[in-house]
Parts: C-alpha cells; structure tokens; sequence
C-alpha cells in the first residue's frame, strides 16, 4: 500500500512539475523579445528601412517639382544652394528633374546625412492624373548606405474619397556601409495622401501605403510581406507608426507583423502561430 501510494505522489509530484515548466516556457516565449540579429526581427527593421527610404525618395521628387528648389526638401539650406540643388530640364518631350546634394555628406533636418543625385524622368506636367515618373540614382547615399536602383510612380488621380493616391514599382537596393552587405526590395506599392499634398513643405505630410513586396536581406533570406491593413507614414517620424502585415518567412511559415496604434516608436510586435514578440526596430 506505502508504495502504492508513494507512486501515486510521486508521479503527481512529476506531471505538476512538468506542466509548471510547460507554462512557464509559453510565459517567456509569450514576452520574448525578438533582436535584429534573428531573422525576423531583422526582416521588420530592414522593411522600414527601406519604406523610410522609398517614401522620402518620392516625397523630395514632388517637393522639388512643385518648388524647383531646395527650399521645400529636409535641407538645413533654405534656398537652392544649401543641401540640395534642384534643377528641371522641362524643355523637351521628357523632361529631367535633379535633386543633387553634391559629393559631401549634407545633414538635413531629419538628422540624415544625405549626398548624391535622384533623378528623375517624366512627361507633360509632373501633378496630372495618368503621369509617370521614373526615378533613379547616381552615387546617392542616405548615412553612408548607397540606395540604387528604378522606381515607376504613376500619379492615378483621386480616390472615392477624393485624396490623391500614386502607384508604385519599386526594385531597390541598398547597399549597407561597413560592408555589411545589402538588402533588395521589389514588388508593387499604393501611396494614399493623408494631408500635405498640396503644400510645399514637409512638415504636414502623412499617407498609407499599401501593397505586396519582397525583401531579400544580407544574409540571402527572401520575405514576402503583403500588407493587410495599410502602413501609416509622417513627416516627424523616422518609423512606421501603424498598420499590419503578413509576413511569409523562407520556411514557409506566415507571420503578422503589427507596427502599432499610431505612435510614433520604434516598437513593433511579430505573432507566429501562437506566441507574440516584441521588436525593437533599429
């Protein structure tokens, strides 16, 4: 009877001790926090570094257009001479717009270092509904990371709810400094104006974007990221303040990846399967 009983306590004794270290696991897994060494929480700060990128790239090409100079872009320059100098050859057919910051790192107001051209290519008026802008490179470095690369924005017009919304292909790449590799960002993107756009500074611009993408990172790892609640940008925040994403890992295995509720941190939260993580974006 003693070792009957002395089975029954000690087995009891064991399965509690084993679904404490179960919960326990789940407890942590729940609050990990994920860094930007793994895969996923270096895929969602390499994402945003290449929206920021995208985003300011066809931001500063309608500023220019709309001013032809410098004094609308995030220059610490307030005319044509300062960080950027602006000229639009809209003599021919296709007209020619340069944003050049010149050789030497220039530090604009968004604390960005910033030295190269973006030029851009287009017919008949830059803000007609239907125009194409084709924009590209030459030697352009955002703190000392090189973005190359083509990207199509086609002004569509106006929304049902009367904003202005472009499309965008876009097949970049940014080259990372201190040879730490690069990262490649192809696919399609919708870029709705929230507020700004017929003003010709930064200061009140915000829009959504929406869209599908993949992101190859330095390590070779392929993403692919649909968005499924549309990302929120503004001028004054350097992240993404919210919408969702699903994003498919190279295993196969799809995540959702949550930028937040409209603050303005560099805080983002990753769930697979059933376990949530935290990400600090760098």
């Amino acid at each position: 009877m003693r070792n009957s009983r002395f089975f029954l306590f000690f087995n009891t004794a064991l399965l509690t001790v084993a679904i404490f270290i179960f919960m326990a696991s789940c407890h942590r897994k729940a609050k990990d926090t994920l860094t930007n060494t793994d895969d996923n929480g270096g895929y969602a700060s390499d994402n945003v570094k290449m929206e920021q990128n995208s985003s300011d790239v066809v931001s500063m090409a309608d500023i220019a257009a709309a001013t032809n100079s410098g004094s609308g872009l995030r220059t610490s320059g307030t005319t044509i001479g300062g960080c950027a100098t602006v000229t639009n050859d809209s003599v021919g057919a296709i007209h020619t717009l340069t944003i050049d910051f010149g050789t030497s790192n220039c530090t604009c107001l968004d604390g960005k270092n910033r030295r190269g051209k973006i030029i851009v290519t287009y017919t008949g008026r830059y803000k007609d509904a239907g125009s194409t802008h084709t924009i590209t490179y030459n030697n352009y470095f955002v703190n000392d990371n090189q973005l190359s690369g083509l990207k199509t924005v086609t002004n569509m017009g106006t929304n049902t709810s009367g904003q202005v919304y472009y499309t965008v292909t876009v097949n970049d790449t940014l080259n990372l400094g201190a040879g730490n590799g690069q990262i490649v960002w192809a696919g399609s993107r919708t870029r709705t104006w929230l507020s700004g756009y017929d003003t010709h500074v930064w200061s009140d611009d915000s829009y959504e974007i929406s869209g599908t993408t993949t992101l190859t990172r330095a390590n070779g790892n392929m993403f692919t990221m649909n968005i499924i609640t549309p990302l929120k940008v503004a001028y004054g925040c350097a992240w993404i303040k919210s919408g969702k994403a699903t994003v498919t890992r190279p295993s196969g295995v799809t995540a959702t990846l949550d930028y937040g509720d409209g603050n303005c941190d560099n805080e983002a939260q990753l769930t697979i399967g059933t376990h949530t993580y935290n990400i600090t974006l760098k």
